[in-house]
């Protein structure tokens, strides 16, 4: 498995155990090699050496190999596998000086498998050991014992040095691989809150749109119902123009829920300029519309957010306002806003008192949304003034 197939989450040294029992076996058959070729002692101590290290192989597959790839090792089992490793090594190694080739497959046992605490010191009798053994054993000459000792010590400093920064790599790792872990689960969590969170908004637009649109023509359905059944008796006339208003009513609110549905632009504003569309709306609440300022294009989110403030604040004024009550529109372009205002001159409302209504804090949210403003001013008896103010790019006139 290469670096680019393997896990993310995976170590280098857990996916390199074959490369690791590789580098053992070839270890250990030199180890043999050179113990029975050497020219010193005699055929049956090499012969005993070789047989001494001959269960290295199987005590490496049917424990140490198993260590190597646990994380972390069980302390207690890696010192009892090389306690007898470096027991039969050790052995071979007082008979035989060529042994000590063996010890390049041991040393990074023990770095892989005991902390560095317990690491350094089984290194440095796997290192110093075999020397004094061998030389107590056969009593060398001294040029031979000093190279031999000289040869033991170089290979301690290398192992405790190299071994000592293979440590710290390996830690470096782990808590890189930590760090990895904890952001990817952050990168997850932000992820889900992040869909969540759009989830929510979702819901949020959905509900001020539903609001603005179904909610609101549902309302005026039932307004203009209860009025016919007033005048159906006596006004046949002003009902038949009731039950028109129902139809037509009806058919916008139609209208709407496909537009709703489909994701598209209100249904006032398709194929329609803003100041068309609020025209329409306001003939639809009795109310007049003043455009000020030179009419343009504008984006469809600003155009959007005017529409529906100006149908919460109609639909508002004729809930509200009382009857005989009227009601004006004023659409104001300059070069950096557009401003939508609708007074009505009826009952008004005390504008400190809680309102558990949707409305108003609908049209709040979608005025900052887009940036702007909603200021509503209204007192009881003064009647009610709704102002939006949306910051507006410079784009072309309507004609």
């Amino acid at each position: 498995m290469t670096g680019r197939d393997a896990a993310p989450g995976a170590h280098a040294w857990d996916r390199s155990i074959r490369l690791w029992d590789a580098y053992f076996t070839v270890a250990w058959a030199a180890t043999v090699v050179f113990v029975l070729t050497a020219a010193h002692p005699g055929w049956p101590v090499r012969a005993l050496a070789a047989g001494l290290l001959l269960p290295l192989v199987p005590w490496y597959a049917a424990v140490g190999r198993a260590l190597v790839q646990e994380d972390p090792p069980a302390q207690g089992r890696a010192l009892r596998y090389l306690a007898v490793a470096t027991l039969l090594f050790l052995s071979a190694s007082v008979l035989v000086g060529e042994t000590r080739l063996m010890a390049f497959a041991l040393v990074p046992q023990c770095y892989m498998t005991l902390r560095l605490g317990w690491a350094l010191p089984v290194v440095t009798v796997i290192n110093v050991a075999p020397v004094v053994g061998w030389g107590l054993a056969w009593r060398p000459d001294a040029e031979d014992l000093f190279d031999q000792s000289l040869f033991a010590l170089v290979t301690l400093v290398f192992s405790l040095a190299v071994g000592s920064w293979i440590i710290r790599i390996i830690e470096q790792s782990l808590e890189r691989a930590e760090l990895i872990a904890e952001l990817e689960a952050s990168r997850h969590e932000v992820a889900r809150l992040s869909a969540a969170h759009g989830a929510l908004a979702e819901r949020e637009r959905m509900a001020r749109e539903i609001h603005d649109t179904l909610a609101q023509g549902f309302t005026s359905l039932l307004m203009l119902v209860q009025a016919v059944e007033a005048e159906i008796d006596h006004d046949l006339p002003e009902a038949r123009r009731h039950l028109a208003l129902m139809g037509e009513t009806a058919r916008q609110n139609l209208a709407e829920a496909r537009a709703l549905v489909a994701g598209a632009a209100p249904a006032d504003l398709d194929g329609a300029s803003l100041p068309q569309a609020l025209a329409r709306l306001a003939a639809r609440h009795g109310a007049a519309l003043e455009v000020t300022g030179p009419a343009r294009t504008l984006p469809p989110a600003a155009e959007v957010v005017a529409l529906r403030a100006c149908q919460e604040a109609l639909a508002n004024a004729r809930r509200h306002a009382g009857d005989g009550a009227t009601a004006g529109v004023t659409l104001a372009y300059t070069r950096d806003t557009l401003t939508v205002c609708v007074r009505d001159d009826g009952s008004g409302f005390d504008t400190g008192a809680a309102h558990g209504g949707y409305g108003l804090a609908g049209l709040r949210a979608r005025a900052r949304e887009a940036g702007g403003t909603a200021l509503v001013r209204s007192a009881p008896g003064g009647g009610t003034t709704v102002t939006v103010c949306l910051p507006t790019p410079l784009g072309s006139e309507v004609s």
